[in-house]
């Protein structure tokens, strides 16, 4: 799409100030760059397209890149004047944020969350250990939850036993989103549901689904429907409890296991890994209180099978 020439006309403009970021409201629909050359007149319109390139321009929260992006009115554009530190990167996941307190990753399929017999080396704790005593060598990390080996996503990490406790301990109250992706076999014909039961873990460390509550631990999973074919179907799956194995067990519980999960079902494996992903992953900051919210993308083997 061309970018328009029609003139955007604003009530107020800025220039950079001794505040990190400025903050505009939306008064009629128009695009981002539009909008942008008309708010801040003391940036050229290649320093404002640099802007956009590197995610310093929020709407509504979230970095927005594409110059043409629509607005509609009372919505909040933010421009924060100053360049967001990249992401680290190590083989395997990516840091995508880090404070004083905690550390919130996005893990690759087939990295290890922390050792086993097995494997020490080479896991998302391990790697994250490192990271912290390259600061100080006292500095430690505190496991708060687990995804399984070949679940990619979003996964967080303490930085001190007493953050770990705290986030523990109040769980249910801190985790505000947690939103995975499944690619399951066949079509799913019921469009949304909740599926509800008691997950027990047998000594073969199989998880599977009971009816009585005195023998597991509830679990409720709500999924959406996205696309399916005949071969395959994206749901949506928000989990209000966190059980181990919980959306592996309630999809074949529904007769359509996850791809590539063959301990709970699966016949088929068409992405080489298990079809799961910790997509989104919201919480209220355990000492600042602030809400945080993080998405990745959508794995590009999980669209390529509804192309």
């Amino acid at each position: 799409m061309r970018e328009k020439d029609r003139k955007y006309k604003p009530a107020n403009t800025a220039k950079p100030t001794r505040s990190d970021s400025t903050q505009f409201k939306v008064t009629e629909e128009t695009e981002l760059l539009v909008f942008l050359l008309a708010k801040i007149t003391s940036r050229s319109r290649n320093d404002v397209k640099i802007l956009l390139r590197d995610k310093q321009i929020h709407v509504d929260g979230k970095p927005i890149t594409q110059f043409n992006h629509p607005l509609k009115p009372e919505q909040v554009v933010e421009v924060k004047w100053k360049k967001a530190p990249e992401e680290a990167r190590y083989r395997g996941l990516n840091i995508v944020f880090e404070d004083q307190y905690l550390i919130v990753i996005e893990k690759q399929a087939g990295v290890l969350s922390i050792a086993t017999e097995k494997q020490k080396d080479n896991t998302a704790y391990s790697i994250l250990s490192s990271h912290v005593k390259k600061q100080d060598p006292r500095n430690r990390i505190f496991v708060v939850h687990r995804l399984d080996r070949e679940t990619s996503g979003l996964m967080m990490f303490a930085k001190s036993e007493k953050i770990q406790k705290l986030l523990q301990e109040s769980w249910n109250a801190t985790i505000e989103e947690r939103t995975y992706l499944a690619v399951v076999e066949g079509y799913v014909e019921k469009k949304q549901d909740t599926i509800t039961s008691y997950l027990v873990e047998s000594k073969a460390l199989i998880v599977y689904s009971s009816k009585n509550p005195e023998v597991g631990q509830k679990a409720i999973t709500h999924y959406e429907v996205l696309k399916s074919n005949k071969n395959f179907s994206l749901m949506k799956v928000n989990l209000e409890t966190g059980r181990k194995n919980q959306i592996r067990v309630h999809a074949k519980d529904i007769g359509h296991s996850v791809i590539g999960d063959e301990k709970y079902g699966a016949k088929t494996d068409p992405i080489k890994r298990l079809g799961l992903h910790a997509w989104v992953f919201a919480f209220k900051h355990p000492i600042t209180g602030k809400d945080l919210r993080f998405e990745t993308e959508m794995p590009s083997k999980f669209t390529s099978l509804f192309n």
